[in-house]
């Protein structure tokens, strides 16, 4: 009915919220049924860092905070035409829940490196090949399973009054709805799910000492899982009917938004951290998991590569070497792709995709006497598209046909570096209309789940749109394939030298 109401050009009269729950802040976003977004919001919370490499967060904090900007996203609007809300949010953060729904301990977040000990023990006792065979994927310090493991070796105490185990989206969703529940690319990332069969993992349950009737109930990220709370929807002021829909983890809800949906779909983002996110329709394992193998929010799968450090290279370039804030005027004299003798390997922080090494560092390999200012700034730039080939490549290697991507975040702003990612990946590289990431996918969750489409993919195929496209020049393509040959063998020859530079 809907569906039918929109194509004719009618008034619709069905609003939807997007809850983009990030490290720094939650995002809220309020969408009408044709895609138009009439409001967005934010609310900041705190990071507590108790001891180095720990990152934690307060769950209560997380629900006043969504609340109060729900209250000023919905202040002025028509409250009673909100028909659901969905989530997109930091994955792999552990919440722990007692007997009566009370947080434990603050929530452990991705970014917290404490669990070293208990990667060892899954990734070399237990075993990488194991692992990737019950979850698809091998342990990493930011994934669920061993925090978990952590707080069972090192606050026992806590581990005995354990009843619930979330994830942080969830948990917002569980007190909105009092509904325990996740969804299916959300709990891909916790090492406790089985990602080809969509399912809890009884082997990694048993490995981690997990009761199963402590994990949420899966869903489907376009499912629904409720409806509000009586009161909640009192004090928000909307319809206690309104829908309460899984959602997804923060990278698939943000694919969503791009529509990076269907099979052999590509996006790239260029933020602080670099992923490329590519969808697929069939399950597929790379032979080094060097990539993570998930479930995408559309029903099928992706498989997704993470660089520690992608524009965030740049901007320690330009900051704190360059000493200057005029990014796009160091970029003027680089006119020669393809021909550059400077490397750069862009691991400033270590390295997730395709390496899991966190002691590799960034190198600039090369240098001779007539190496120039704008030489070493485009090493930089070439350096972090040549990563996130790395990644593309095994991609490729199972068989998932790529053609082209979009890209969004902070990089992509530079028409320069979107040329150099074209030309080095061989892809038409496609710009989009909007940018509102994790929190416009979860809204057009919210709309699929409130049945107003009939798909993810047709929610996509009807709301995003790509208003540039930068195609790869043959020539140019040609030059960087031999560069990225070069590139290739810098790593592993210094990979011996970077665990004695500790």
């Amino acid at each position: 009915r809907y569906s039918r109401q929109m194509k004719t050009g009618k008034d619709t009269n069905m609003l939807f919220i997007g809850v983009d729950l990030g490290t720094s802040a939650v995002k809220l976003l309020l969408m009408d049924e044709n895609g138009k977004i009439k409001k967005t919001v934010s609310r900041e919370y705190p990071l507590y860092f108790p001891h180095p490499g720990w990152s934690e967060q307060k769950p209560e904090d997380w629900y006043i905070q969504s609340m109060d900007g729900l209250k000023e996203l919905l202040k002025d609007e028509k409250k009673e035409e909100v028909a659901g809300i969905s989530f997109g949010g930091q994955m792999h953060g552990l919440v722990l829940l007692d007997e009566n729904d009370e947080v434990i301990r603050p929530a452990l977040l991705w970014n917290d490196g404490r669990t070293y000990e208990e990667c060892d023990y899954l990734n070399n006792v237990i075993g990488k090949d194991k692992l990737s065979e019950y979850t698809a994927n091998i342990s990493f310090t930011g994934f669920t399973a061993p925090k978990i493991l952590w707080v069972k070796n090192k606050e026992p105490e806590n581990f005995a009054r354990i009843k619930k185990i979330m994830l942080p989206k969830d948990y917002l969703a569980y007190r909105l709805s009092g509904v325990h529940c996740t969804d299916v690319s959300d709990a891909s990332g916790m090492l406790l799910f089985d990602v080809k069969n969509r399912t809890w993992s009884k082997e990694m349950c048993e490995i981690c000492s997990v009761k199963p009737e402590w994990l949420a109930k899966v869903y489907e990220s376009y499912e629904v899982v409720g409806t509000l709370k009586k009161e909640v929807a009192e004090e928000l002021g909307i319809p206690a009917a309104a829908k309460v829909i899984a959602g997804a983890g923060d990278n698939a809800a943000a694919a969503v938004g791009t529509g990076t949906v269907g099979d052999g779909r590509c996006n790239i983002s260029l933020g602080t951290s670099g992923t490329i996110f590519i969808s697929s329709r069939k399950f597929g394992v790379d032979k080094n998991n060097a990539l993570h193998s998930f479930d995408h929010a559309d029903g099928t799968y992706h498989l997704m590569g993470c660089m520690l450090s992608a524009a965030s290279c740049n901007k320690w370039w330009m900051d704190e070497i360059l000493k200057t804030k005029e990014y796009a005027k160091e970029q003027e004299g680089i006119d020669k792709l393809g021909e550059n003798h400077v490397f750069f390997l862009p691991y400033l922080m270590g390295e997730r995709s395709p390496h899991n090494n966190p002691n590799a560092r960034g190198t600039f390999t090369g240098i001779t006497m007539d190496t120039t200012r704008e030489d070493m700034t485009q090493a930089v730039l070439e350096g972090v598209a040549f990563a996130l080939r790395d990644s593309l490549e095994v991609a490729k290697s199972l068989g998932i046909p790529i053609t082209r991507t979009k890209i969004c975040g902070g990089g992509a702003k530079s028409p320069l570096w979107c040329k150099m990612i074209a030309n080095i990946l061989n892809l038409k590289v496609d710009k989009i209309e909007s940018e509102e990431g994790p929190a416009l996918g979860a809204a057009m969750l919210a709309a699929v789940g409130c049945g107003v489409y009939g798909s993810v993919e047709e929610i996509a195929e009807k709301m995003v749109k790509v208003v540039d496209t930068i195609e790869p020049d043959p020539s140019i393509a040609a030059k960087y394939d031999e560069k990225y040959a070069q590139f290739k063998q810098i790593y592993p020859a210094l990979k011996p030298v970077f665990d004695v530079i500790k």
